[in-house]
């Protein structure tokens, strides 16, 4: 395993022993509200903690990009690892065994490893830049499927975009009308590895933060998918507008979004 990699994976399950521990137990952990619809606990900090601290121990002179403590490290490195440390903050607040700890690492502005564990199911997803996509050491792929005709789907509403509701609902009636099913799990990272190992046939959202997307983007495409923004152009990373799947699912996916109807959600 790549040495970087093998850090992140230790990283990662750290944090999930802590997730593990503590999920549905309200009364033993501090939960604030950022936003409207966005909570925080006090085991996201413990669990980024624990993360930057391995990375940093490892990797002192890295820069650190973290949901909750924002820029740590050296913030001028060509090497930033991007971190979320609970994707999935409401599931594991109210006991829902679907969350995951996600970090990637950029090299000059490139994705070079993903890692995205989920520790309730002890699935680890892996990838390094050109050496293909993993889940618990075995290779995994993209599905075969060749159109929307019995595809499963996943997907989010935008709820911290409510303004956005009625143009997405009006995209949602239109993909639920050519695909067999929609999935809406509430943690991207998964998303897009679901996708990845071939559960999933596509995934979209708008509206992601690059903690959510940037470690199941890598294992993604390492595992033979395309990530585009709902126009099939790659500015998803600045837009945190995502479309995924296999090509020919991508591709259908792009004609259902038909984006210059709906122009609202891409505001």
């Amino acid at each position: 395993m790549h040495p970087m990699l093998n850090i992140a994976v230790r990283a990662a399950r750290a944090a999930g022993n802590l997730i593990a521990r503590n999920i549905g137990q309200q009364d033993t952990f501090e939960v604030a509200t950022k936003n409207k619809d966005d909570l925080v606990t006090s085991i996201d900090k413990q669990c980024e903690k624990v993360i930057v601290d391995t990375l940093l121990k490892s990797f002192r002179d890295h820069g650190i990009i973290a949901e909750e403590g924002g820029v740590q490290g050296n913030p001028d490195s060509e090497y930033q690892w991007i971190i979320d440390p609970i994707d999935g903050t409401t599931n594991f607040v109210q006991g829902i065994p679907h969350c995951a700890v996600s970090i990637a690492l950029r090299h000059n502005g490139k994705t070079e490893i993903g890692v995205v564990f989920d520790p309730m199911a002890n699935e680890m997803f892996t990838a390094a830049r050109g050496s293909g996509a993993f889940l618990n050491g075995r290779r995994i792929r993209v599905g075969s499927r060749d159109s929307l005709d019995g595809a499963i789907i996943g997907t989010a509403f935008p709820t911290r975009y409510r303004d956005r509701m009625h143009a997405y609902l009006e995209l949602f009636s239109r993909l639920i009308s050519n695909c067999a099913d929609v999935r809406r799990m509430g943690a991207a990272s998964l998303d897009l590895c679901y996708v990845a190992c071939g559960r999933f046939d596509g995934y979209l959202e708008q509206g992601l933060k690059a903690w959510d997307f940037s470690a199941g983007d890598l294992i993604l495409r390492e595992a033979g998918g395309i990530v585009t923004d709902f126009m099939g152009e790659p500015n998803y990373v600045k837009s945190g507008n995502v479309v995924s799947g296999n090509p020919k699912v991508l591709r259908a996916l792009l004609q259902v979004c038909d984006v210059q109807n709906l122009p609202a959600i891409l505001k």
